[in-house]
């Protein structure tokens, strides 16, 4: 376990300040990477960590970096730590005095280390599966959800006076790349995505904005900062930031929400192999405390082995797969393992389960720079049908699980839940639901009863009496002097004032539509334009099946028109219309209790589909079926 605390640092950026974080290496492998401190000569880190050693004799190499964000991060020093000169089971405060290989008799600062050596046998992996300062590095505590909107009065970077803008956003080693904007000062973007919070306070988003230069090195248009210690949680901040030392602003929303009770760790690190934890989740799930958090049924986990024969989505013939691994609104991810077609992962993820009729879906994607993952293959299981404990091969599916992709994937699923719980709670939400079910029936009897007394005393004289008392009601208002309508009359001057206003909507209206492109505006009238004709054609289409119905043109469903109009005249002449009505009414409001999943359709509508139009006529001249149209030959 090391603590890190930085010294005697020297100024790497121009206003004599330094953004240090510290890389780890073993062997050539980089096993643990610091938190960035922002302008800060002499930064405290105050980080825990633990590695595994496999060898004493390969030092602990120690490199520290100023981060730039958008370029190359500068060198600010390193170190070796010799192992073989710790004593075990002791905690040593060790200083390291950073050097420049190139340039050794340099002093760059140094380093201090709080240092402890475990022997990997005895009580080493209970030690470390319990401590919680591991467990606190491995929970991720938020999401950052932003949306990147637009951009205002950017500096002009071609001969032509405008630019190609894009923006780089970066949060530690998490990073996106908005798209290319062409020839705008004022883009809109318009684009979404997430960033995972793994600090309790915060901390920084850089942002970048770019001119995308073709044939050459992109200009540098401005950059921003968002400080998220300042951002309320659980709700949506709306951000207008202006650049640093240039002109424009940049719109952002962004939103902190926090996570779930969920971890990784290595696949050595398993709360479930240790006797005393199991022991401790069992009795937290056990029966005698069903009632103690409702809310909490179970937990579950996923140990994410390996995969086997993935699809190769580089041109390389390879793929940089990683796994992504989600349970209702939790969702946490493998690394990338960079050109492999069969990568091990070794993770173990932990959740709790709110509902265990929940799915657990599983999905591989192939990492691409500055572009979004591509999509390999995908499991979903549900949690009623795990067995625990055992280790099984999964076949990918497509995204839509309708069918198998390439390669398979390798899990061990544990899932303990109480039964108690997810009873009680799903009957307190049966019971909820229950009643709104009650409350939407009463409304809609009351409804039905209103119908009824409506329909029942209605007469057809009704209807011009209502005209006729409305027209009467008007003259003795005006004739009363007490006519709303003189409220309604409007002066000359808010008729001018109400003019301008018209016009600035105007100007304001002419100046947003110069702002969409002609595409844009091509597209618009496209859609238009077939929206139109597909409804022009729909009408006349029905048209021509009245006409074919009239003209005998299906023998079989003229016959059935004359039987079902007959039948209609006499149910009209014979039967008052407040009946006909009534029955119509029962049958619309009772239909849903009856078959509650009977679908709405209408009777007039089906006869006529079935009756070709005269396009469909011409296919078919002859060989007409009996009782529907039937195309043989129709390549229309």
């Amino acid at each position: 376990q090391k603590g890190l605390k930085f010294c005697h640092c020297f100024a790497v950026s121009l206003k004599g300040t330094s953004d240090p974080y510290v890389k780890f290496k073993i062997a050539g492998k980089e096993v643990f990477r610091s938190k960035t401190i922002h302008k800060n000569l002499n930064p405290v880190w105050d980080e825990k960590v633990s590695l595994l050693v496999e060898s004493l004799r390969e030092p602990l190499y120690v490199k520290v970096f100023d981060y730039d964000f958008g370029l190359q991060d500068d060198f600010m020093g390193s170190a070796y730590l010799y192992l073989e000169s710790l004593e075990h089971q002791r905690t040593l405060d060790v200083t390291l005095d950073l050097k420049d290989p190139h340039y050794p008799n340099h002093d760059l600062g140094s380093l201090e280390l709080a240092v402890t050596l475990i022997p990997k046998e005895g009580d080493f992996r209970e030690s470390l599966r319990l401590s919680d300062v591991h467990r606190k590095a491995q929970l991720w505590r938020g999401i950052v959800s932003i949306s990147l909107i637009e951009a205002h009065d950017l500096q002009p970077m071609d001969a032509n006076g405008l630019s190609d803008p894009y923006v780089k956003f970066r949060m530690g080693h998490q990073k996106y790349k908005s798209k290319t904007i062409p020839k705008t000062l004022n883009p809109q973007w318009r684009e979404q995505f997430d960033f995972h919070l793994y600090d309790e306070q915060g901390g920084f988003i850089d942002i970048t904005i770019w001119d995308k230069d073709a044939g050459k090195k992109d200009d540098f248009m401005g950059r921003c900062q968002v400080d998220l210690s300042l951002l309320s949680k659980e709700c949506t901040h709306r951000l207008d930031l202006p650049l640093e030392e240039v002109e424009g602003s940049l719109v952002l929303l962004v939103t902190l929400t926090a996570s779930a009770a969920v971890s990784i760790s290595d696949l050595s690190v398993n709360i479930l192999d240790d006797l005393h934890e199991r022991k401790e989740i069992l009795h937290r799930y056990s029966l005698l405390r069903s009632f103690h958090n409702i809310k909490d049924v179970g937990m579950v986990q996923v140990k994410v082995i390996r995969a086997e024969g993935l699809m190769a989505a580089d041109v390389t013939g390879k793929s940089d797969p990683f796994c992504v691994v989600e349970l209702s609104n939790d969702r946490l991810q493998t690394h990338t393992v960079y050109k492999n077609l069969n990568p091990e992962w070794n993770k173990v993820f932990t959740f709790n389960a709110k509902d265990i009729h929940s799915v657990l879906e599983v999905t591989v994607y192939d990492e691409d720079r500055d572009r979004s993952a591509d999509f390999l293959g995908k499991v979903a299981i549900p949690l009623l049908n795990i067995q625990n404990g055992e280790r099984k091969a999964y076949a990918l599916k497509s995204k839509e699980l309708t069918g198998p992709t390439k390669g398979v994937i390798f899990l061990e699923i544990d899932v303990i839940y109480n039964i108690v719980s997810p009873t009680f709670f799903y009957s307190l939400a049966f019971f909820e639901r229950f009643s709104l079910l009650l409350f939407a029936c009463s409304l809609q009897i009351y409804v039905f009863d209103l119908f009824v007394v409506v329909v029942w005393n209605f007469e057809l004289y009704m209807f011009p009496l209502v005209l006729l008392m409305l027209l009467a009601w008007n003259y003795f208002l005006i004739a009363s002097g007490k006519d709303t309508r003189q409220g309604d009359v409007v002066s000359s001057q808010a008729v001018e004032d109400l003019l301008e206003d018209e016009e600035e909507d105007f100007d304001r209206d002419d100046k947003d539509s110069e702002r969409k492109g002609f595409m844009n505006k091509l597209y618009a009238i496209q859609d238009v334009c077939i929206s139109v004709q597909n409804a022009l054609d729909e009408v006349a289409s029905y048209g021509e099946r009245i006409k074919n119905t009239l003209n005998w043109t299906v023998p079989f469903l003229s016959w059935l028109a004359i039987v079902a109009l007959c039948a209609a005249t006499l149910v009209v002449y014979f039967i008052p219309l407040r009946y006909i009505v009534l029955a119509w009414g029962v049958n619309k409001f009772t239909k849903k209790l009856r078959d509650p999943y009977s679908i709405d359709n209408n009777e007039l509508l089906d006869f006529l589909s079935r009756v070709p139009s005269d396009i469909q006529v011409v296919c078919i001249p002859y060989n007409i079926h009996p009782y529907c149209w039937l195309p043989q030959d129709c390549n229309s």
